[in-house]
């Protein structure tokens, strides 16, 4: 019986992030999210923030709504304090995670906690099925020494936020499972030359983010050349390479189940149908978005 070929995913799309700015006027650079036509299901949306400047963050995302979906916000440096209408109250700190399923209805805001100092990380929007986008919210704090670090052959390391990953012949399991999505979210570091392979379940969307330096992605074949501040796009597949170029490089593999549903967005509510997003509107204005 012959064995099934392994088919490794090659860079299918590229996606330039672009300048924008959010909440109380925090300036970011959004990838996924900047139409509709720059989604990648379940993926609605991914911000990254970097500055120095504390006048580019340092407003924050004061109260607002979200219903329908999933936030994830993971910080490379910085500190952020998150405050919900649950009573819950979290610090995000440099290494950390937080994970919010906005559900049926969440008001929260993300303050900056520093004057001075770099801020830099990355939020991204997940999309919720239909059956759980009116669940009740949930809120949780990942921190740092939570999310296992594990140390390549080379110089290189990778995080585990979410999912499962096969590292260096070892299983290791993210701190957030059990997602409908099956989310897998890897922040990789390899040093110059490095290569890093992953496996990518079948079906699965899945999309490389690099945000120092310059990466190689796909077989010897056909690899190509993917630039910072840019959302990478895979082909189908049962893997992924990726390799750093000139320089040591840092990027971000995501990799979910699509949901297949229609999409209706607006703003921060995210339903199936205009009808399901007028009564968000309605809930919220009269207080019963909650």
């Amino acid at each position: 019986m012959q064995s099934q070929q392994v088919i490794a995913r090659q860079l299918q799309r590229v996606i330039q992030a672009i300048p924008t700015s959010d909440g109380g006027g925090v300036k970011l650079r959004r990838s996924l999210g900047q139409s509709g036509f720059t989604r990648l299901d379940p993926f609605l949306m991914l911000d990254e923030f970097s500055s120095e400047n504390v006048d580019d963050y340092i407003a924050g995302f004061p109260n607002h709504p979200h219903r329908g979906f999933e936030t994830v916000t993971y910080m490379l440096d910085g500190h952020m304090l998150h405050q919900d209408h649950l009573g819950n109250q979290g610090n995000l700190k440099s290494g950390g995670a937080q994970w919010m399923t906005a559900g049926r209805g969440i008001i929260h805001s993300e303050i900056p906690q520093q004057e001075s100092g770099r801020m830099h990380g990355f939020q991204l929007w997940i999309n919720l099925p239909a059956h759980e986008k009116m669940k009740p919210a949930s809120y949780l704090d990942i921190q740092p020494d939570e999310i296992p670090l594990v140390h390549l052959a080379n110089a290189g390391s990778v995080k585990v936020i979410a999912g499962m990953a096969v590292l260096e012949g070892q299983a290791v399991a993210g701190p957030i499972q059990g997602l409908t999505t099956e989310l897998l979210f890897l922040d990789v570091h390899l040093s110059a030359g490095e290569n890093f392979s992953q496996s990518i379940a079948e079906g699965h969307n899945a999309f490389v983010y690099p945000y120092e330096g310059k990466v190689r992605i796909g077989a010897k074949a056909g690899q190509h050349l993917l630039g910072p501040q840019s959302v990478g796009i895979l082909s189908v597949g049962d893997f992924v390479e990726v390799s750093a170029v000139e320089t040591p490089t840092s990027f971000l593999l995501l990799a979910a189940k699509p949901l297949l549903e229609p999409i209706v967005q607006y703003g921060p509510f995210v339903m199936n149908t205009r009808e399901e997003i007028d009564q968000a509107i309605a809930d919220y204005q009269n207080g019963q978005l909650i």
